[in-house]
C-alpha cells in the first residue's frame, strides 16, 4: 500500500500535502485526540469507511493494553479472557453522518446544516483533527462544522476536488485531487485515505 505514488502517479503532485496530512493525523492519534470525519452522500460513506479502518485493526495486529486485558480477566471470569484476546486497540475517531436520530431532530428543530457543527461542538477537542470531505469544497454543513472545530482548537484536514472551495481555505492541510467530477474525485480520495490509515497504524502499532 505504501507504493501509493507508483500506483497513482497523478497524486505525485500533491505528495507534500498527503505526507503533511499523515503527520497531522499521527500527531493527534499519538495523543489520543479525537478525529472527527464528515461528508455528504458518497463522502458520508467514505467518512464511515475511514472510521472503520481507524477504530479496529486494518493491516496490523492491535492488541489491547495489558493492564486493560488483565482487568477484564479479573472482573469477568466468564468472558474476560475472550474480550482480552479479541478486542483491538482503536484510534479514537467518529463519523459524523451516522447519527440519524440526532440529525433528524436537529434538522427539524433547529437547522439541518448545523448537525455536524453540533456534533463537533460535543466531541471536538483541542489537538484533535476535523477531517472534512467535500468534492466541491463548498458543502455548507461540512464548512460550518469546520468553523466549530477551529473554535475548539482542532486542526482541519480537507479532502476536495481540484478547486478546493471554501473548505480548502479553512484547512491546515488541504488535499485537492486533480479532478472536478464527483465520482472521479471520490475515486482518488479512497486510496489516499487508505494510505493515511496505514500510516497512522504503522506509527502507533509498529
Amino acid at each position: 500500500m505504501l507504493d501509493l505514488y507508483e500506483r497513482y502517479p497523478q497524486l505525485e503532485g500533491i505528495r507534500k500535502e498527503i505526507e503533511a496530512a499523515a503527520d497531522l493525523l499521527i500527531k493527534a492519534a499519538k495523543k489520543n485526540r479525537m478525529i472527527l470525519v464528515a461528508g455528504n452522500g458518497g463522502s458520508a460513506a467514505d467518512s464511515e469507511h475511514i472510521v472503520g479502518e481507524l477504530m479496529k485493526s486494518f493491516i496490523r495486529h492491535r492488541p489491547i493494553d495489558r493492564s486493560i486485558a488483565e482487568t477484564l480477566i479479573e472482573i469477568d471470569q466468564e468472558h474476560g479472557s475472550y474480550l482480552a484476546m479479541k478486542l483491538q486497540t482503536p484510534v479514537k475517531a467518529a463519523a459524523l453522518p451516522t447519527h440519524v436520530s440526532l440529525s433528524s431532530a436537529f434538522g427539524n428543530d433547529v437547522d439541518p446544516h448545523l448537525t455536524f457543527a453540533q456534533l463537533t461542538l460535543g466531541w471536538g477537542e483541542e489537538g484533535g483533527v476535523f477531517w472534512g470531505l467535500s468534492t466541491s469544497g463548498n458543502a455548507k454543513n461540512v464548512n460550518l462544522a469546520a468553523s466549530v472545530a477551529k473554535a475548539k482548537g482542532m486542526k482541519i484536514l480537507s479532502f476536495t476536488g481540484s478547486d478546493g472551495g471554501e473548505l480548502a481555505k479553512k484547512a491546515d492541510v488541504a488535499i485537492k485531487v486533480g479532478e472536478s467530477e464527483t465520482y472521479k474525485v471520490q475515486e482518488l480520495h479512497l486510496p489516499i485515505y487508505h494510505y493515511l490509515c496505514i500510516r497512522i497504524e504503522e506509527a502507533l502499532f509498529s
